[in-house]
């Protein structure tokens, strides 16, 4: 049978919590991601917040300049963890074949329970229903037979919709889409694109794969299944985080190593406990730096034997931060990242008497 998956992606999940918390912010834009003095970057704008311009991603600064009156608050990530719990409970009352992507999104493969009587558009409305009834939350849905299509439906009618793609509709939606809208096209590689003429999905469907390949490169053939609707049904039912980071933004920057070797060692730490929480260790050490003018940089090494503690992971993650910092240019953010996890492997010592 042709699978059927469905993406389930929240509206504005955290502002969206907030506003639902408190009655007080309902109908105001909401910013989450820090207060208005910040120097962060917003995490997720309400609806209201998003008619004034404001964004994820954008500096703090700027948002406040956008929307002066605006309710800025700091992120709840315990309150937001213990919502997504109980949407995936809901999930999984529908099917345990889920892949969750972040705490406001996930896959479901609900293959199983479509029928002549009972479609899969009528599954995701009863899933958003139940989401609502639940939490008092709204979520948008998109339906399709792969996960790259389900991601691109969900996000074609917030919030609160529920769209379908099939074999019947899936060119026109995709020709008809902006080259920006397309998952996995960020805005560099967007600019590149429309600057080659390369400005909707019948644009790109109108390129060959080879012609695709010779100017993406490695990412030229998945353009040219992006094209045509191609992508995966198979769902990462266990799926494993891949890294685990932390990071920082400071209220001034900052240019002393020292200092800011301190700060490196802090996150490791922060690091190595979540790392030990989960039982992982990983064999990917990642650092990030970003300079006063938004320029963001970043190294890495792989390491032979998976680290998890702090002083190990600071022992590399102080070397990359001395190859990486530029000894003149301030600091605005910087953290530290440890990827290629796997289950930590606890190793037993025997102690051995000789005679």
């Amino acid at each position: 049978m042709e699978k059927r998956i469905i993406h389930v992606d929240m509206d504005a999940f955290y502002a969206q919590v907030e506003q639902n918390d408190n009655k007080a912010y309902r109908g105001k834009p909401v910013i989450v991601g820090g207060r208005s003095f910040s120097r962060g970057v917003v995490s997720t704008a309400s609806y209201e917040a998003r008619k004034y311009g404001v964004h994820s991603a954008m500096a703090m600064k700027v948002a406040h300049k956008k929307c002066p009156d605006g309710i800025f608050l700091r992120a709840r990530f315990d309150r937001y963890r213990e919502i997504s719990a109980q949407i995936r409970d809901i999930f999984l009352s529908y099917t345990d074949i889920v892949e969750p992507l972040s705490l406001d999104e996930a896959y479901l493969d609900i293959t199983h329970l479509v029928n002549r009587k009972r479609s899969a558009r009528m599954i995701a409305l009863e899933i958003q229903s139940k989401i609502y009834e639940t939490t008092g939350l709204t979520s948008s849905a998109g339906v399709s037979y792969n996960k790259y299509l389900a991601k691109i439906a969900s996000g074609m009618n917030k919030p609160s919709g529920t769209t379908v793609i099939d074999y019947e509709n899936v060119q026109e939606l995709l020709w008809s889409l902006d080259i920006g809208d397309f998952p996995g096209v960020g805005k560099v590689t967007e600019e590149t694109m429309k600057s080659k003429g390369i400005l909707t999905g019948k644009d790109l469907y109108d390129w060959s794969k080879d012609a695709l390949i010779l100017e993406f490169g490695k990412r030229g053939e998945s353009l040219y299944n992006k094209a045509r609707g191609i992508g995966t049904a198979m769902l990462q039912k266990d799926r494993i985080r891949q890294s685990i980071g932390k990071e920082t933004t400071f209220s001034y920057d900052r240019n002393e190593d020292e200092e800011l070797l301190r700060v490196l060692l802090s996150l490791s730490g922060e690091v190595s406990k979540r790392l030990k929480d989960k039982d992982m260790a990983g064999r990917v050490v990642t650092v990030k730096i970003r300079n006063r003018d938004f320029s963001t940089h970043t190294k890495q090494t792989m390491i032979s034997n998976p680290v998890y503690q702090t002083e190990e992971i600071y022992e590399f993650a102080s070397k990359l931060y001395m190859d990486l910092k530029d000894p003149v240019t301030p600091v605005r953010l910087i953290g530290v990242t440890v990827s290629g996890l796997e289950t930590r492997v606890y190793r037993n010592m025997t102690i051995y008497d000789f005679i």
